[in-house]
């Protein structure tokens, strides 16, 4: 298979409607990113095949447990997930926040080519940066444990909002250090197609 077959029969696998639009949009997405990696190093993963599965399909198997809102993706990186996300549901608003200012360029270009019009990126770093609006989510994917994540991005969000951590192992300890107020919802195990690794979801709210 192609690329972007691979691309549809993994979205397939993970209950996702194939759109002929949107699956072309994330590969053009791909293509932007495979360019600017020649040059800025976006990413360690330089073959396309792999970067449909640890990238893409990746960020979308989140999809299925995520709730309509105001979205902020912390430590967005090359923007993932918070840009394929927007892609698939243009009606969600995100912003996508990373201190690398050379990954926020690229986002920004990214957004610009592909028509993406629900997505803002800011250069900052997370401590330090203000909005009035509170979102509805936050998510982040490899950004840091759950108690920085969760501490250094409170400020942002809604009192019944939601932080949904993309993790790899997740351990009793990390777990066991959230800060108080904050409770484990859930974790949700995902199998991302075409990707061995563990993956999981860790839902959290306010108590």
């Amino acid at each position: 298979m192609n690329p972007e077959e691979i691309l549809a029969d993994g979205m397939q696998q993970l209950g996702l409607p194939d759109e002929v639009e949107k699956r072309q949009k994330l590969m053009q997405y791909l293509g932007l990113l495979q360019k600017w990696n020649r040059t800025y190093n976006l990413t360690a993963i330089n073959k396309t095949e792999q970067m449909v599965s640890h990238h893409l399909l990746d960020s979308l198997a989140v999809l299925p447990h995520l709730q309509p809102g105001r979205w902020l993706d912390v430590g967005c990186g090359a923007g993932l997930p918070g840009l394929v996300l927007a892609i698939m549901q243009p009606s969600w608003a995100f912003d996508l926040l990373d201190s690398n200012s050379k990954k926020c360029s690229f986002v920004q270009q990214a957004i610009i080519e592909l028509g993406i019009k629900n997505t803002r990126v800011h250069c900052a770093r997370i401590e330090s940066w203000q909005q009035v609006d509170k979102f509805d989510g936050v998510i982040s994917r490899a950004f840091a444990e759950m108690e920085k994540f969760v501490t250094t991005t409170r400020h942002l969000i809604l009192p019944r909002g939601t932080w949904v951590a993309m993790k790899g192992a997740l351990s009793d300890e990390e777990i066991g250090q959230l800060p108080i107020g904050v409770r484990l919802e859930q974790i949700i195990p995902l199998q991302i197609p075409g990707l061995s690794a563990a993956r999981c979801l860790a839902i959290l709210k306010e108590v």
